[in-house]
């Protein structure tokens, strides 16, 4: 009698080799996304150890601290004005991004993109230990932690274009809203896994909150040398169709015309040998695609909202709900589960409606009275708490990562492109470069106003949401008209 082949087996080789690949891509991408997460996160969970109420901390016996109010403190962050260099120092690390971001993508259209994303963790890792190695070396100067931040902000804009580009030269558009929505949980998780290991040792030895993901970052580039893999081509992969069929049929008589009027006969080249000789795309040339400029204006404002949390969470959780520093950074992870499920469900609402600018619009401006509602009512009791972060999380996550993820890939893919895949990598840092100046401003404002108190810093993030949303309207309005059969469907961002 024949043996029957085992399950496991047949479970394995129902896969073909492609999507081993392909699964494979996405689970290392995935890892090096979250390590660029996880070393940006310490920061914001060391801040309320930096200053502290030092009238709560057990006196050393050994100290003569009469009349000395900070003593427990780290300076200079133990003057009055602590907030506002907090605020210097997360804008050293933005500023420098976004900056930096614009360029970035440059560089990842024309550079080999393992040896791109690989040297970026190592500098990346290099630079989140020297921050954390200040505690050890007794470094109390503001320049000092200021400059690391710069060079480290710099050093982690070669995470996002490169990733994004490897991810969409792998996955077409299929069911990319719901694949990136899952993939971009990778921001969340490592801020999650970033404030979990800072708060492990953020009371005893603060240092050890940024050396531990820098080496873990610094361990994800020497993986990313040795497995990452660029493109399907590369290993005699089939590559994804970026467009609909009737596209790629219309895409490929252009082509043959061309060889018709070259070679005066059609030729049956295929169109990925064509795009092999298409060169990189222009910054100006990213920016004329339809809807790059709206989108990108709108995630300035989303990405404020977002990165405003992400710096201010847990110092504000620690001032008004009176959490210490662990417990404030632990409570403050359940803002990022919301964000998981929030992008989940972004992608695949966008997905099944063709609305991307709706979707992002809805979640945006579901946000907004949420977050007056958190502020009010967040801190009454544990399980308001919870509920709220998660809500807000939700709301404010999912619309940013729509945006960075399944938006910039399908206009990095814009059929207006005629097969240029090597936009990808422009087009992205464009939209996520102008949405890093959204994140370096509301952390800024937020350093700023939160002195005059934490209302203000509310309702500063409301009125960016509102903003955002109006960016979107242009695009919502003809995506409304395709649902009512009153102009082209706007699936897959056919027509602005």
């Amino acid at each position: 009698m024949k043996s029957s082949t085992a399950p496991g087996i047949r479970f394995i080789t129902s896969f073909s080799r492609d999507s081993w690949y392909r699964g494979f891509i996405l689970f290392l991408t995935f890892l090096f996304y979250t390590a660029y997460h996880l070393s940006r996160k310490p920061i914001s969970i060391v801040k309320s150890q930096l200053h502290r109420n030092c009238s709560t901390v057990l006196q050393p016996t050994d100290l003569n601290i009469t009349n000395n109010a900070t003593w427990c403190d780290w300076a200079p962050f133990d003057q009055d004005n602590y907030q506002t260099l907090f605020g210097v120092l997360d804008n050293c690390f933005l500023v420098a991004y976004a900056f930096g971001m614009f360029f970035s993508g440059i560089f990842g259209e024309r550079l080999p993109l393992r040896y791109y994303l690989s040297f970026g963790m190592l500098m990346s890792g290099l630079f989140t230990c020297l921050f954390g190695l200040g505690f050890y070396w007794n470094i109390h100067s503001l320049g000092y932690y200021g400059f690391i931040q710069v060079m480290n902000g710099l050093m982690q804009t070669t995470g996002w274009p490169a990733v994004v580009a490897c991810v969409g030269n792998w996955f077409g558009k299929g069911k990319r809203g719901f694949i990136m929505g899952v993939w971009n949980s990778h921001t969340s998780v490592g801020n999650i896994l970033g404030s979990l290991i800072a708060g492990a040792f953020v009371s005893s030895a603060w240092g050890m909150s940024f050396i531990v993901p820098g080496l873990i970052i610094a361990s994800t580039g020497i993986l990313c040398f040795f497995f990452l893999v660029e493109k399907p081509e590369d290993v005699n992969c089939t590559p994804p169709q970026h467009h609909s069929e009737q596209e790629s049929v219309e895409t490929e008589q252009d082509s043959a015309h061309v060889d018709q009027t070259v070679n005066g006969a059609i030729c049956t080249e295929s169109t990925d040998l064509v795009e092999e000789h298409v060169e990189a795309i222009s910054f100006c040339g990213a920016l004329s695609i339809p809807g790059v400029v709206e989108f990108s204006l709108c995630l300035l404002f989303a990405k404020l909202v977002s990165y405003t949390f992400l710096y201010w969470l847990p110092l504000y959780i620690s001032n008004v709900a009176h959490f210490e520093a662990k417990e404030a950074g632990d409570m403050s992870t359940l803002f990022d589960v919301g964000g998981i499920v929030g992008g989940i469900m972004a992608g695949l609402v966008s997905d099944y409606t063709g609305g991307r600018a709706s979707t992002c619009c809805v979640m945006l401006l579901a946000a907004a009275p949420m977050l007056f509602l958190y502020n009010y009512i967040g801190q009454r009791s544990l399980g308001t708490t919870i509920g709220m972060l998660l809500l807000c999380g939700g709301l404010v996550n999912g619309p940013y990562a729509l945006i960075t993820t399944a938006v910039s890939a399908d206009l990095g893919t814009h059929e207006s492109l005629r097969g240029n895949s090597r936009a990808l990598s422009t087009v992205t840092a464009i939209i996520d470069g102008t949405g890093s100046i959204g994140a370096a401003l509301g952390p800024l404002l937020a350093g700023v106003i939160s002195p005059t108190g934490w209302n203000n810093v509310f309702y500063m993030l409301i009125s960016a949401d509102v903003l955002a949303c109006l960016f979107l309207t242009r695009l919502v309005y003809k995506e409304v008209q395709g649902w009512c059969g009153c102009g082209p469907r706007m699936r897959g961002f056919k027509e602005f």
